[in-house]
C-alpha cells in the first residue's frame, strides 16, 4: 500500500514538474513578451527575464524591440522632369508597442517593406533628378514621414530613411557628362579671360613706369638675357626694341644734330604760250621787250 502511494507521488510530482516545465518561458533583454490567454490579449506585457504562463491555455509571442535594418528593393519610376531612374534605399525602424505590432498587423516587418516601397515611387514621381542627386537629405526626411504615419499604428517607429543609390541611363550619364564638360570649359575661359585682364593692366602700368624711365628697358633687356642665358642654350634669338636704340641714340654725347637739307635754286617756270607769240622777259625794271 505504502509502495503504491509512493509510486502515485512520484507520478503527480513528475506531471506536476512537466506541467510547469511546458509553461516556463525566458524573454530576452531585447525582447518582449506578448501573453493570448484563449485568443485573448493579457494587459501586461512580459518583461526580460523568467516568465511562467499557463500550458496549453496561454500563447506567448516574443517580439523583438531592436533597431531593424531592412534593405528596401530597387524601384524603377520617372521622375518628375522626365527621367527614368532606378533607386533603392535602406530602413530603419524599431518596435515600440510589442501589443500593438502583435495584435494591429499580421506581419509588420512585411507591411513596413511595402509602404517603403510605395512611398518610394511616390518620391520619385514628384522629385526632380537634381533633387535626387543632390538633395537626397530632403527627399530622405520625406520618405520618412510618408513611411512613418501608418506604421505608428501599427506599433512601429521609423528610426531614418537612406536613398543609397540612384542609377541612371547610359545616354543620360553621356549627357550629364558632356554638360559638366562644358560647364569646366566655360569657367576655364572665364578664368583665362580674367587673367588676362588683369595681366593687361599690370603691363600698362609697367609701360607708364618704362615710359618715364627710359633706362628700366635695358634692364629689362638684360634680365631676358639672362633668364634665356640660364638654359645654356647654343643659340640665342633676342629681339632688339626700337625704343632702346632711341635711347642709346639720345644717350650719346656730342652727337652731331641732322644737318638742314641745302636750299634748292627754284627754276622759273615757262608757261607754254601758243603757236606764233614769244616768250615776254622781265627785267628788273620791270619793263617787258619783246621780239618778233
Amino acid at each position: 500500500m505504502v509502495e503504491e502511494l509512493v509510486a502515485a507521488g512520484v507520478s503527480v510530482a513528475s506531471v506536476g514538474l512537466v506541467y510547469v516545465m511546458a509553461g516556463a518561458r525566458v524573454v530576452k533583454q531585447y525582447e518582449r513578451g506578448v501573453v493570448l490567454r484563449l485568443g485573448r490579449l493579457r494587459s501586461s506585457v512580459r518583461g526580460p527575464g523568467f516568465t511562467m504562463i499557463v500550458p496549453f491555455v496561454d500563447k506567448l509571442r516574443k517580439v523583438n524591440m531592436q533597431i531593424v535594418t531592412m534593405p528596401v528593393p530597387a524601384q524603377d519610376g520617372i521622375t518628375r522632369d522626365n527621367v527614368t531612374v532606378r533607386v533603392d534605399a535602406v530602413i530603419y525602424f524599431k518596435v515600440i508597442d510589442a501589443a500593438d505590432a502583435v495584435i494591429q498587423v499580421e506581419d509588420y516587418q512585411f507591411a513596413v517593406s511595402q509602404m517603403a516601397q510605395t512611398s518610394l515611387r511616390s518620391i520619385i514621381g514628384k522629385s526632380d533628378l537634381d533633387d535626387l542627386l543632390s538633395n537626397r537629405e530632403k527627399l530622405n526626411q520625406g520618405l520618412e514621414l510618408m513611411i512613418d504615419s501608418p506604421a505608428v499604428g501599427w506599433g512601429v517607429q521609423i528610426d531614418r530613411v537612406e536613398i543609397k543609390d540612384v542609377s541612371l541611363p547610359e545616354t543620360m550619364k553621356r549627357s550629364m557628362a558632356r554638360q559638366a564638360e562644358a560647364d569646366r570649359e566655360r569657367r576655364a575661359r572665364i578664368i583665362n579671360a580674367d587673367a588676362e585682364l588683369q595681366a593687361s593692366k599690370k603691363l600698362a602700368e609697367a609701360a607708364e613706369v618704362m615710359s618715364e624711365q627710359p633706362a628700366a628697358l635695358q634692364l629689362r633687356l638684360l634680365q631676358t638675357v639672362v633668364a634665356v642665358a640660364a638654359e645654356k642654350n647654343s643659340t640665342l634669338v633676342l629681339p632688339f626694341p626700337v625704343e632702346l636704340l632711341r635711347f642709346l641714340e639720345r644717350a650719346q654725347p656730342g652727337t652731331p644734330s641732322a644737318q638742314p637739307a641745302a636750299a634748292v635754286p627754284q627754276q622759273p617756270v615757262q608757261e607754254q604760250l601758243p603757236p606764233g607769240e614769244v616768250p615776254v622777259e622781265s627785267d628788273p625794271e620791270g619793263s617787258k621787250t619783246g621780239q618778233d
